[in-house]
């Protein structure tokens, strides 16, 4: 397992932010010892998956509303979210869970003082997340949002209007 430290070492070396992304996808998995991570970004209202690394499809390519997804609501609350079982918390949109093997997560806010991502940790298993995997995502998303706020987002390749995006965001 790499250690967070190692981790910061390559998100300060990283270079935009697909490498970011890159870096943190891998990552989340590796520290936390789920079967899945996402990397999530705020784009217009949405939630943005933009990549992951898990061991069936998610959500990488799709978006959803800030109100309707757990990336979302890491975000706008900006509070990390730990659900043991996704059938019982009502912040989970189920019919988007259905077809996956994720029965427990962790969603983490990534920026500050306002998040503009989210990382997610998911378990095929409802349990309760090990604390240890809450608190490593909590430091990794600490590491990506000092990386994202050196590189930004401008240049995200993945979203056409994501510079534009950005730049509003920049300027109130």
């Amino acid at each position: 397992m790499k250690a967070i430290d190692n981790i910061g070492r390559e998100l300060e070396a990283a270079r935009d932010i697909a490498e970011v992304a890159r870096i943190v996808r891998v990552s989340a998995r590796a520290v936390t010892g789920a079967q899945g991570a996402t990397f999530v970004v705020r784009e217009d209202g949405t939630c943005f998956y933009v990549d992951e690394d898990a061991i069936a499809p998610l959500w990488k390519g799709q978006r959803f509303p800030m109100t309707a997804c757990i990336s979302g609501w890491a975000m706008l609350h900006d509070d990390i979210a730990v659900i043991p079982d996704i059938e019982t918390d009502p912040r989970i949109p189920l019919a988007a869970y259905r077809t996956t093997f994720v029965r427990s997560l962790v969603m983490a806010p990534v920026g500050s003082p306002a998040p503009v991502a989210a990382i997610g940790a998911y378990w095929s298993v409802a349990r309760r997340p090990p604390s240890a995997a809450v608190d490593r995502l909590r430091e990794l998303a600490a590491a990506a949002g000092k990386a994202i706020e050196r590189v930004g987002l401008a240049d995200a390749p993945w979203a056409p209007n994501f510079a534009d995006q950005a730049a509003r965001s920049t300027a109130s």
